[in-house]
């Protein structure tokens, strides 16, 4: 969507950037169906011509550039609202063209823009800008009259806040907080909105939901609850923050890899595009029997994780075409953005995978090493998934390990789950980031409230 007076420069940055084919000009289409193209009496009938012609577009996913004025509220709130039905980025250029530039350009032409009406347009222009934020488009980019960028706003996507890429302490790491037991008591929706608010007012970049149908062993017993994770993190998408959302892991044996694109495509929606894919083979067959599903062999399960990221490509690309073994990819809404997906696990054929496939690659820590030599000379990141014992200072570290350890030694207990402060672990992590890792997945054996989260914060700076 072009944005600027008339005079400042819309149709020729347009030409210099796009083909012509993909350019939709109010101007032009006076042409076709008036005397020129600032035949003022034609513009209704090229406006018609103009709105079909961007739902034509828009329905095959095709780029679509509006060189129009750009200045009416109504119009442009509608073509961004069909960018997005589309599943396209919703995208405003702001002509940052000085008035006497426009002023002079506009004298130079055959019928020039009376001057009240040019006056009106530089008007609006001019404070456009705030106008333009409050309609959260997914970029707001500024150019001079020559075509070069001088302010980029942070971007809006729909239905939600930034993603949070940004979010990163001052180790360069990203902590994503990873949420696998539920102690939620009578509230559930209050027990989710507080722990998600608290990381990100603590600075988490994200908050992952395991994806398990019973609880596992190693977290709780089996009558605790645990939710199914993409409607959880739907309630989550609602909430007002910048967190990236999305499972680590979901087993590719417990849904069709359609309906997890599907899901997640949805969460990236509603969540203004910070929905990420944690996907993994599955390996408790216990959940699988109690739910009537298959648990194909090991090697089965990765043709599948294989197959699985492939499907999700395919059904979260523009068009409609056969694709991944599929007849057709009609899928939308369509994400606005990458939807990254991090592949759990550390064993050979996992690391070739990740390496072709995915984006990152979540082990544990003592598999960092394996993980980027195998991801060397690509651009998948490798990730952690943490399970500290974390305390305000060593006499509550102490305590926190006693009532967690259950039968395992105290020194024991202590030194896998590498019990300390938050000072312990930022020595630890800082070690981690020096051996290429880029984002941790903290998970508290003890996370009971928003309390919890809030003693983390230190590892966030």
């Amino acid at each position: 969507m072009l944005v600027g007076a008339a005079g400042s420069g819309k149709s020729t940055w347009a030409a210099a950037h796009y083909r012509a084919e993909e350019v939709v000009s109010s101007d032009a289409l006076r042409g076709v169906v008036g005397s020129g193209p600032h035949d003022l009496d034609a513009s209704a009938d090229a406006f018609d011509l103009l709105d079909r012609i961007v739902a034509a577009r828009l329905g095959r996913g095709l780029t679509t550039v509006v060189d129009t004025l750009g200045l009416d509220d109504a119009r442009r709130t509608s073509w961004r609202a069909a960018a997005r039905d589309a599943g396209l980025p919703a995208v405003v250029v702001l002509l940052d063209t000085s008035p006497d530039v426009c002023r002079g350009r506009n004298r130079e032409r055959d019928r020039p823009v009376p001057a009240p009406v040019i006056a009106g347009q530089l008007a609006k222009a001019a404070t456009i800008a705030a106008t333009l934020d409050l309609e959260r488009w997914d970029v707001v980019r500024r150019v001079t009259a020559e075509g070069r960028a001088v302010e980029e706003a942070p971007p809006h996507p729909a239905g939600g806040t930034a993603r949070s890429e940004d979010r990163r302490n001052s180790q360069g790491l990203r902590f994503v907080l990873q949420v696998s037991r539920f102690p939620w008591g009578d509230d559930p929706t209050r027990w989710l909105t507080e722990i998600a608010t608290a990381a990100d007012g603590a600075g988490f970049a994200g908050l992952a939901l395991m994806d398990h149908l019973i609880q596992i062993p190693q977290v709780g017993r089996a009558w605790d609850p645990i939710p199914e994770p993409w409607v959880t993190l739907g309630l989550l998408a609602g909430l007002d923050t910048r967190l990236d959302l999305g499972t680590l892991v979901t087993p590719v044996t417990f849904r069709a890899p359609g309906i997890t694109a599907k899901a997640a495509a949805t969460l990236a929606a509603l969540s203004g595009g910070r929905a990420f894919v944690g996907l993994g083979a599955g390996w408790w067959e216990r959940e699988h029997a109690a739910y009537g599903l298959p648990f194909p062999p090991a090697r089965r399960r990765l043709d599948d994780v294989e197959h699985a990221i492939a499907t999700m490509r395919a059904l979260w690309a523009p068009g409609t075409k056969p694709a991944a073994g599929l007849p057709e990819t009609t899928s939308y809404p369509r994400p606005a953005h990458d939807i990254p997906i991090v592949l759990g696990g550390s064993g050979d054929r996992t690391l070739r995978i990740a390496a072709r496939c995915a984006d990152a690659v979540n082990v544990a820590s003592a598999q960092v090493d394996r993980a980027v030599a195998a991801m060397h000379g690509t651009d998948v990141r490798v990730t952690v998934l943490d399970l500290p014992t974390i305390g305000r200072d060593r006499a509550d570290t102490w305590t926190r390990v006693e009532r967690l350890r259950g039968a395992t030694r105290a020194a024991a207990y202590a030194e896998r789950t590498h019990a300390g402060t938050a000072a312990d672990q930022r020595r630890r992590y800082g070690a981690l980031a020096d051996r290429g890792v880029d984002t941790v997945f903290v998970a508290l054996a003890d996370l009971d409230g928003p309390d919890d989260v809030d003693r983390l914060a230190p590892l966030l700076t």
